[in-house]
């Protein structure tokens, strides 16, 4: 599995595997949830992607409980969460109304909550998940700055946010923000041409993909986008979820998908994506395909 730098110390699997739905699995058991860790590390799928907020704040705390009865894990690991979502349920049960919260006393709460719901001492990577309209940018730029000088976490982006959110927020930071994770897929193609991917490849930044299988609308269709993800498919003997990863991994941005699901089986198949090779043409191919006509 190929691996991205994000800082000097810090580099990512190419695929990332996706945790939102960690709780809604009918086995939560500690064995279950290490033997999805362990399928992930037997592919090189070292980064492991969370939000406080996945399983209404439960998540986080399934994951902890793996990785406290087998210490060796954390090790191999890098983990990506997420903050700054307040909805009313688990432990904001009481919160009027869903909100953002992006000051400096939430961050660093949620930081603590996640640390301690996990069972580790650090962060690899903290997300702001959802750009905030009454962010105060100052204080929310230098509670990030603070967050990495602490040793609490190692390296911070967003989730969500349009390069002008990125560039009011990077504006009030020392620290460098070194991803943004957004909604990509052969079923969502509008960051390839609408600014988004520019402004990151432009400046060297990875971007996450979240949804990469289009909300799972990819592996179901009989259109012309399915029928060439399945010729594909058979020419490589792997699914169409491996086609539409392909896709997403053979930009030259070096898009980091972030995959989710509580099959074990299919959890063991993510990698099959590593194994397609796109050429320019085939590539504009599925393109094309995604558009629904030839570009012009």
């Amino acid at each position: 599995m190929d691996r991205v730098q994000l800082t000097n110390n810090l580099t990512l699997s190419r695929i990332v595997y996706g945790m939102w739905r960690l709780g809604d699995d009918t086995d939560t058991s500690t064995a279950h949830v290490q033997a999805k860790i362990h399928a992930c590390l037997d592919q090189g799928i070292t980064t492991f992607d969370q939000a406080d907020i996945y399983g209404g704040y439960i998540a986080e705390a399934i994951l902890g409980q793996a990785l406290k009865a087998d210490s060796s894990l954390r090790a191999q690991m890098e983990i990506v969460t997420k903050c700054d979502i307040v909805a009313p349920v688990g432990r904001y049960a009481d919160a009027p109304v869903k909100y953002y919260d992006t000051s400096r006393a939430h961050i660093m709460s949620s930081i603590d909550h996640s640390l301690r719901d996990m069972s580790i001492d650090h962060i690899d990577v903290l997300l702001i998940h959802r750009p905030d309209p009454f962010m105060d940018h100052h204080e929310t730029g230098a509670a990030l700055d603070e967050a990495v000088k602490s040793g609490k976490v190692g390296a911070v982006g967003v989730s969500n946010f349009r390069p002008y959110d990125w560039e009011l927020l990077q504006s009030a930071m020392k620290t460098p923000l070194v991803t943004n994770q957004i909604e990509m897929s052969l079923g969502e193609i509008n960051p390839f041409t609408n600014g988004d991917l520019a402004f990151h490849q432009r400046h060297g930044h990875h971007l996450m993909a979240w949804s990469p299988l289009g909300g799972g609308g990819l592996m179901s269709g009989t259109d012309k986008l399915h029928s060439v993800m399945d010729e594909l498919a058979e020419a490589n003997r792997v699914d169409r979820a491996a086609v539409a990863v392909a896709f997403l991994l053979a930009h030259p941005a070096k898009i980091l998908p972030v995959m989710g699901t509580n099959n074990l089986d299919r959890i063991k198949r993510i990698g099959d994506a590593t194994k397609v090779t796109l050429d320019r043409p085939t590539w504009f191919r599925l393109y094309e395909a995604a558009l629904g006509h030839e570009v012009a």
